[in-house]
């Protein structure tokens, strides 16, 4: 999809994408969850949200996609971490769009939640990053989300960002080849532009 065309689709559901920003904000503090300690987590929730925006029109393949795109980006943690199961996700997203558009959204969300494990492994093995490969528009939202996290932590200080730094770092090959899928289909596509920003994020902060 053209860029201008994107924006222009984005613009004209601004205020929806508004309440859906607000809802998830207001979830994640609800439940007392922050980001890097002393934020709001929906700080972590926009930063995604924003790199959907900027990155959506390579992926998106009709105006229909967009709510559900923007919706995954504000909710994609509310199962892993705010105690919503996958029919609360469904519930809500309802209230923002048609039936077929929250099922879409829902599995967004579902695919980036965590498997159960002990390890950072452990909750992001073979079996989770391959529900992503199957799910429209999830490689896109996790490479949304795995950017807003190396930005944040690429730019801190703290023991814990230096720490997720490199972790990112050394993650970055098998992470990408993990989401990575072939064929046409725009919905499960990583846009080149989006690589393109990540490695070289990498490479100035190496």
């Amino acid at each position: 999809m053209e860029r201008i065309i994107f924006d222009e689709i984005v613009k004209a559901h601004s205020q929806v994408i508004e309440e859906i920003k607000l809802a998830a904000w207001a979830l994640h503090e609800s439940v007392g969850q922050t980001y890097d300690k002393n934020q709001p987590y929906g700080v972590h929730l926009s930063m995604v949200a924003d790199a959907a925006m900027k990155y959506g029109y390579e992926v998106v393949a009709k105006e229909e996609d967009v709510v559900p795109l923007m919706f995954a980006a504000y909710y994609h943690d509310s199962i892993e971490d705010a105690r919503l199961t996958y029919n609360d996700v469904t519930a809500v997203a309802r209230k923002y769009m048609d039936a077929e558009q929250a099922y879409m959204a829902a599995e967004i969300v579902y695919a980036l939640t965590n498997d159960k494990g002990r390890t950072r492994q452990e909750r992001a093995g073979e079996k989770y990053y391959a529900g992503i490969r199957e799910t429209p528009y999830a490689p896109f939202m996790k490479l949304c989300d795995r950017l807003a996290n190396m930005t944040y932590s690429f730019s801190g200080t703290n023991d814990a960002n230096n720490h997720m730094h490199r972790v990112y770092e050394s993650e970055w090959p098998h992470f990408k080849g993990a989401i990575m899928v072939g064929g046409g289909d725009c919905r499960f596509a990583l846009p080149s532009s989006m690589i393109g920003d990540i490695e070289k994020l990498l490479f100035i902060h190496h």
